[in-house]
């Protein structure tokens, strides 16, 4: 892999990653553009003990443009993007209208792919290889800013989400806090490895129980690779939920080994095409939310807690979507109107011949 960074032209940071070591990236970006918006800020609520992003300045970014207007497509044919190069494979940069910023974080685009029309499930393997080193490099990047505490890679895919715009891409969130998930996820951790403790023993780890009871009650599981394991989660909130997990516990991306990134385009890229064939032929495309949990850079409690995939979809059924209101917006209480046994079960039979 090879990568180049440059800067467009109010400044923020470009970064291609392309799989050839002699790849060429020198286009400049040419656009008169102003200097970036203003920052944002986190404001605390002393009630729930969290952040919340105050950030004024992305009501001014791209909503739905057409595909031959899209800021994510390569330059061409005199109109120019974010991203300057004719063709490009994958591409990660500032985001322009950042819901965090300066002092209060990071926030970065990645592009998957040139191809506007394509998908992520339509990646080859080669190519996903690429973004999860692309998610890789940037992880261990935003750990040396001292403002970053943890990293959030992800992708939101499907109008239905919320997605402005259509051109396949994610982002990546670098949080000046630990998350409440998160936070909630390592006291969870650490309880439990003082609950189980015994004199002389340090008690076991939490992720790893959960594994462990997922592959023996076996009703959930998903797919089993020879390095990642894949399940809907005994008390899952979405109606199609994935949990991907390492066999190898690790707390983060920069920690896999070769023989697990080796595999995760295969099992990944798999999972993601049987996300769109759950409801049947002739349904459009699944949308998703699939985002990588990390731990926390400088959390002391940090080699707690297990790298991990979540995928989910809103989408219920054909034409009905999960609507996050009342309860779960309230109260955070979420209620699924699908087993997650008959989703796991749905989830296989929709495998690849």
């Amino acid at each position: 892999m090879k990568k180049t960074a440059t800067r467009l032209a109010d400044g923020r940071e470009l970064l291609y990653f392309d799989s050839r070591d002699d790849t060429v990236r020198d286009t400049a970006d040419r656009r008169p553009l102003q200097p970036p918006y203003g920052a944002s800020e986190i404001r605390y609520d002393p009630l729930a003990g969290e952040g919340v992003a105050i950030a004024a300045q992305r009501q001014g970014r791209p909503l739905h443009p057409a595909a031959d207007d899209c800021p994510l497509c390569p330059s061409r044919d005199g109109r120019h993007t974010e991203i300057p190069a004719p063709a490009y494979e994958v591409a990660v940069f500032e985001n322009r209208f950042p819901a965090l910023s300066g002092d209060s974080g990071r926030c970065e685009v990645v592009c998957f792919t040139d191809d506007h029309d394509a998908s992520f499930a339509g990646l080859d393997e080669d190519r996903a290889a690429l973004v999860l080193a692309a998610w890789t490099d940037r992880t261990a990047e935003l750990a040396l800013l001292p403002a970053v505490e943890q990293v959030y890679c992800f992708e939101n895919r499907g109008h239905e989400i919320g997605v402005t715009l259509g051109h396949p891409h994610g982002q990546i969130y670098a949080y000046p806090f630990v998350t409440p998930r998160t936070a909630r996820m390592l006291a969870s951790a650490t309880a439990h490895r003082e609950r189980t403790g015994m004199a002389g023993a340090g008690g076991r780890n939490l992720f790893d129980d959960v594994v462990a009871d997922e592959l023996a009650d076996g009703r959930r599981i998903v797919l089993e690779g020879e390095h990642w394991l894949a399940f809907v989660p005994y008390a899952a909130r979405w109606p199609y939920e994935i949990r991907l997990h390492p066999r190898r516990r690790v707390p983060d991306l920069p920690s896999l080994d070769d023989a697990a990134r080796a595999e995760f385009p295969r099992v990944y890229l798999e999972l993601l095409r049987r996300f769109d064939r759950i409801f049947g032929p002739g349904q459009p495309p699944t949308p998703y939310v699939s985002g990588w949990h990390q731990a926390p850079f400088r959390h002391p409690h940090r080699s707690e807690f297990a790298l991990h995939l979540e995928l989910f979809t809103s989408r219920r059924a054909p034409g009905k979507l999960k609507f996050v209101a009342g309860s779960e917006a309230g109260m955070n209480v979420f209620i699924n109107d699908v087993r997650p046994e008959a989703a796991a079960g749905r989830l296989r039979e929709v495998a690849s011949a």
